[in-house]
């Protein structure tokens, strides 16, 4: 399954652009509030360059690519989860089930494009959005609550237990705290997890600014200050400039376009390595006949497990993980120089995949 980030942001901070720019999914961009009314969701192949290193080494008629998948719901605006005002607040149940949040902040001037707020404030922006999640977290909890509460007088004890846990949420919730900061009995409590909280989700900030800002700004040093704080991620990105790149249909112009503008990488190759770090991604890789394939995995997955990325009979039935670092792989070009010198190792059940990995699984089922 693909690693899926929701976006979320207040109205009118470029949500939709950058999403466009990063999918090429067409989502409606209009200048005012609540254009987006549908979850617009789009799917990206994740920039790796050993994947198309081994493609161009290596004979073959099919690369399996890691992708990405992006769900952009409508802007939250302040009151959306208690008093319903705007329409972000309908969509949250879409983003659930993501891994990651990417929270976009308007950092960029433009008389052109309504603001949400006579000042724009990068740091206050977010913290209304924060909130609006805090909040919409909190309805999610009490609700629960409620059916427990109602469980237990007719005597189910679970659900009595289960009440405890989730009072002790609801409080920490309402002092306007998110999830993430639960304590970690709570946090990891399985009422808790089953529960999908918005906020307990990892966060990537955007500071969408304009051309003249990529290389730094008062507003997204007051945003990267926040993010620090939080200890999450940011990325720097302009919006205008991220359409324009994926509007280039060669890599090649898209390469030059960067160098131009004095880039190392583009606003997805960055969003991507973020969120990869945010999660603890690692990707690891199969060299199979005429099939190259990457898959992602968390950090000290062990090998069974990884196994079972690519088919749960491989999982089940898992012998022994033959794996070599990329690195190596390449000095020799191919798997059978490798083996020659003896360089390929045999793993057991207890050997953690590390990133880069080109493994080779035996089983028997």
């Amino acid at each position: 399954m693909a690693l899926r980030c929701g976006i979320v942001g207040l109205p009118n901070v470029g949500k939709s652009t950058i999403f466009n720019a990063l999918t090429a999914a067409g989502a409606r961009v209009a200048n005012f509030e609540f254009c987006t009314i549908d979850p617009n969701e789009g799917m990206v192949v994740v920039p790796d360059h050993r994947v198309e290193r081994l493609a161009a080494m290596l004979p073959h008629e099919k690369v399996r690519r890691t992708t990405l998948e992006f769900v952009d719901v409508a802007g939250l605006v302040r009151g959306a989860a208690r008093e319903g005002k705007g329409r972000g607040a309908e969509f949250l149940g879409h983003i659930r089930s993501t891994d990651a949040l990417v929270h976009v902040v308007r950092c960029f001037d433009d008389p052109d494009v309504i603001a949400s707020h006579a000042t724009l404030d990068p740091p206050q922006d977010a913290a209304i959005v924060n909130l609006e999640l805090v909040l919409a977290d909190l309805v999610t909890v009490e609700h629960r609550l409620e059916k427990c509460r109602k469980l237990a007088k007719v005597g189910q004890k679970d659900a009595g237990a289960e009440a405890d846990v989730l009072e002790r949420v609801s409080a920490h919730l309402d002092a306007g705290r998110p999830a993430r900061q639960l304590p970690a009995e709570l946090r990891q409590h399985g009422a808790v997890q089953a529960l999908q909280l918005l906020t307990d989700k990892p966060v990537v900030y955007v500071a969408n600014v304009s051309l003249d800002q990529l290389q730094g700004s008062a507003r997204t040093a007051a945003l990267r200050a926040l993010a620090d704080e939080e200890r999450a991620e940011l990325v720097v990105i302009c919006g205008d400039m991220e359409a324009e790149i994926a509007a280039l249909d060669d890599p090649a112009d898209r390469r030059a376009f960067l160098a131009d503008m004095h880039l190392e990488e583009s606003g997805l190759d960055q969003l991507v390595r973020a969120a990869y770090r945010l999660l603890e991604l690692i990707t690891f890789y199969t060299v199979v006949g005429v099939e190259i394939g990457s898959w992602t995995v968390r950090r000290d997955t062990p090998a069974p497990q990884a196994a079972g990325k690519i088919h749960s009979d491989m999982e089940r039935g898992f012998i022994r993980a033959e794996t070599i670092g990329f690195e190596e792989f390449v000095a020799e070009g191919s798997e059978a120089a490798a083996r020659a010198k003896g360089l390929i190792r045999s793993e057991g059940q207890d050997y953690l995949v590390h990133d880069g990995d080109i493994i080779r699984f035996r089983f028997n089922v």
